[in-house]
This record gives structure tokens, sequence and C-alpha cells, in this order.
């Protein structure tokens, strides 16, 4: 009878089996499946930080800008995230978490079909909608009559502000589903109850209907008073330039390992090629792409977290169209390109066959890429795809001088062997191996809203 003896502990690095394949025969380096162009990374302009911070100053903004609800499944009902409801405007600010829940309590869930009307223009503003799921068109008249597009509400938007007036008015315009759609709604009936007995919640929605706003110019920043086109001597207005009390700083994130390798490889397996020099050039390659997909996932400083709400737009239909990616395009000005999905650029090209559309190349770094009017459509595999076959598409200006989006990194740390990234000796263990911590240490900001957009709930296999 034969015994197998299995090892059952894992091994803690490279085995001399494995090491002796680079020390025999005719060779190449090792190898290694997970590369990528990592285009985000080549392009991004980097900036040197100081005590791994960056602080992104900015004019005081008075606006409080847009928000999205969060929502959850009960059995076979969805909800809102109570907290979640201090994010829309209408409730910014407000804290208190047993009326957040008593308002969660009263919304009711509807569905409506594709064409169906949410609401339509001319008719009573009676309840406010939250849009849990789906795609819906805001239509409105133009000057001679004829139908136009208002933008499109998807998972997370809300409608119906108009609802906390005194004497609300009507609805000014045609909410209508595109994909089957699911609302949370709230009776204006119900606010009024619950107004009746919060105090705190009357106390707000008083101070939302007096609208008291202070001065600001179209992108909600402090104005700075001129005068213009005037004659003689009048008295010219004084001014000041204020700024934000509390700007956000960004704190260098890190991605590190342990890099093992015995001394008996490094010793004896090292002719023609450095065992150790190629363990480390291939764990640097892997913390440079968990890096790339930082820049994009991170919770905390992760473009697609941190893309401001009205930067954010939906598909009209569901694949990325040619009039997506111009409405992508012309949210901002010198978009240096756009970043995508390898198969939302492949669902881009049948929109554009589909429309007979030439789809033509831009030289980049001496390669030849597709390009959108003249901007670089580069790929990246770290951008998410859904379980639902859905992605997003993103579009930026880059740089310190034109307030686009920067990387962050920290040259000069010791042991470095690359900016912002070193590898530091921390000795020979019992078992005799040598220990290296591999760390790199990076961060991305965007300094103004408009530098970054997002079109979100891009489909791929329609």
């Amino acid at each position: 009878m034969v015994t197998v003896t299995l090892e059952t502990r894992t091994r803690l690095s490279l085995s001399t089996a494995a090491a002796r394949n680079l020390a025999t025969t005719a060779k190449s380096v090792p190898q290694m499946r997970g590369l990528s162009p990592r285009w985000l990374l080549r392009q991004l302009p980097w900036v040197d930080t100081t005590a791994g911070s960056y602080r992104v100053n900015r004019r005081l903004n008075h606006a409080t800008g847009a928000g999205r609800a969060a929502f959850y499944r009960d059995g076979g009902e969805l909800r809102v995230v109570p907290e979640s409801l201090a994010e829309l405007p209408l409730l910014r600010g407000f804290a208190d978490e047993a009326v957040l829940g008593a308002l969660a309590g009263r919304l009711t869930q509807r569905e409506y079909s594709p064409g169906e009307a949410l609401a339509e223009e001319g008719s009573p503003a009676e309840e406010i909608f939250l849009l849990a799921h789906g795609k819906a068109a805001k239509q409105g008249r133009g000057d001679y009559g004829e139908v136009t597009s208002l933008g499109i509400l998807a998972d997370g938007d809300y409608f119906g502000q108009q609802v906390l007036a005194d004497s609300p008015q009507d609805w000014s315009c045609t909410v209508r589903a595109l994909t089957p759609v699911t609302v949370l709604v709230l009776r204006r009936a119900d606010l009024a109850q619950l107004l009746s007995t919060s105090d705190a919640l009357r106390a707000h929605v008083a101070k939302l209907r007096r609208g008291s706003v202070p001065a600001q110019n179209k992108h909600g920043e402090a104005n700075i008073e001129l005068a213009s086109g005037h004659g003689g001597e009048p008295d010219l207005p004084t001014t000041f330039v204020d700024y934000e009390l509390a700007p956000r700083e960004y704190e260098l994130g890190v991605a590190q390992t342990v890099l093992r390798v015995h001394t008996r490889v490094a010793d004896l397996y090292n002719d023609p090629m450095s065992q150790l020099e190629q363990q480390l050039r291939l764990t640097v390659e892997a913390l440079r792409e968990r890096q790339e997909a930082d820049l994009l996932t991170n919770p905390e400083f992760g473009l697609l977290h941190n893309a401001d709400l009205k930067q954010r737009i939906q598909t009209r239909g569901g694949p990325p169209t040619p009039d997506d990616m111009d409405e992508l395009l012309c949210r901002r000005k010198s978009t240096a390109f756009f970043l995508a999905h390898p198969r939302a650029i492949a669902a881009f090209g049948r929109e554009c066959t589909s429309r007979g559309i030439e789809q033509r190349t831009v030289e980049v770094e001496g390669k030849q890429v597709l390009g959108w009017r003249g901007v670089p459509v580069l790929p990246c595999d770290k951008i998410p795809v859904s379980a639902g076959n859905s992605t997003s598409i993103l579009a930026m200006r880059v740089g310190e001088q034109r307030q686009g989006v920067i990387g962050l990194r920290q040259s000069g740390i010791p042991d470095e062997i690359e900016p912002s990234l070193n590898a530091r000796f921390m000795g020979i263990g019992e078992k005799a191996m040598l220990s290296y911590l591999v760390s790199s240490y990076y961060s991305v900001a965007v300094l103004v809203p408009d530098a970054l957009g997002i079109l979100e709930n891009v489909e791929l296999g329609r």
C-alpha cells in the first residue's frame, strides 16, 4: 500500500522547484496575465503631497446640490433607508431620525410600465416621488409646442418638491417611464399630518418656504459684486472673495503586501535572472493594478463615488449612443479623455455602426485609440459591470492649472523604488526567509465638480 502525504500547510515563499525554472535553458522573464494598459494611471497628472494629504480650497458655495436616497428590499417590497432621506435637498440638514423613520414609513410603493406617465404637465402636484428603480424621462413643451427633453431620472432621484409650498403649483412637466419603474410616493396629506406632530419638521419646512438664499452665481458660489456698462462717477460695489471654511482634505490611501523570498532561492537560483528582482517586479505590477482600481472604486476617494450628482447623467435608451456621449462631453470644457470598460466601448461602437457613423482614431502616446469628437476613449477593465450587465463611462478634465482631476502621491519616501512606492527590508525570519514590505501610496482629487462627469446605467447587452 502506497501512502501519500499531503502538505497541509500553505507555502510562505517561492518553492525551489519553481525557482529552478528560471535557472535552466533559454527562458523568458515570468509573465503575468493580470496586466492591463492602466491608461488612468498614465494619463492623470500626478501631484506630490506633503504629510500624506492634499487640501482642495474652493470659493464658498451656497448651493446645497442634489442628493439621492438609498433603498433596500424587505421581502418583495422596496423601502427607503430613513437616514438617506436627509441627503435630499428638501430634507438637507434635518437630523431627527425618529421623524425620518416616520416619513419613510408613510411612503407607498407603485409600479409603472414603459410609456406610462408618473405625472402629467398641468395636473395638480399632490405627491413627492422617489424613484427607487428604473428610468423616467422629464418632458416639457418648447416655444412652438413641441415635446422637449428636460433630462432623465434614475435610481435614487426624486421630483415633486413643490408639494412643500403653501399652495403647490401644478406639474410643470410630464414625467414618463422609459423602463419598468418602481417609485415610493409621499402624499401631501401624509406630509401635512407629520408636520402637525413634529415641531422640528415644521420649522425645517417653514425655512424652505421662506427661501432665504444668499446671493450666488449659477454654480452656487458666493457672488463677487461687480458693475459694468455704467458711465459717469457712480458708487462702485465693494466685494471680497469668500472661501470654504472647511475644505476637503484628501489623505493618501495605501496598498501593501509582504513579499517573502527564501534565502536558498535567492542564493542558488539567481543566474541569469535575479529571483528577488522578478518577484518584486511582479508584485509592483499587481500593486499598480490595485491602485488603478482603487482610484475608481474606493468609497472614500474613488472617482465613481465622488462625482458631483449634477455631473451624473443617464443614457436615454440604455446602450451608449452618440447622443449620450455628446451630452457627457458638453458638461465640461477641455475634456481630456473618456474612460470606459472595453465592453462599453464595443457597445458604443455597435451604436455608431447602426447609425452609419464612422469612429475615428486619436493618437495617444504614439498609439492609435478610438476617439469621439477628437477626444480619446480609453479602455479600463477596472470600471465595474453590474450583475444586470450595465456599467459607467467617465469623462474628465485633468491637471491643476485646468482645475481638473489630479492624482496624488508623495515622492521621496524611504527605500523608494518608484514614485510613492517603496520596498523596505524587514529582515530574515527563523524560517530563513527574506521579507520585504512593499507599499504604494496614492489618492485622486477632483478640484472643481465639473471636472468629472459620469454616464451611468450604460447597458452592454441590448
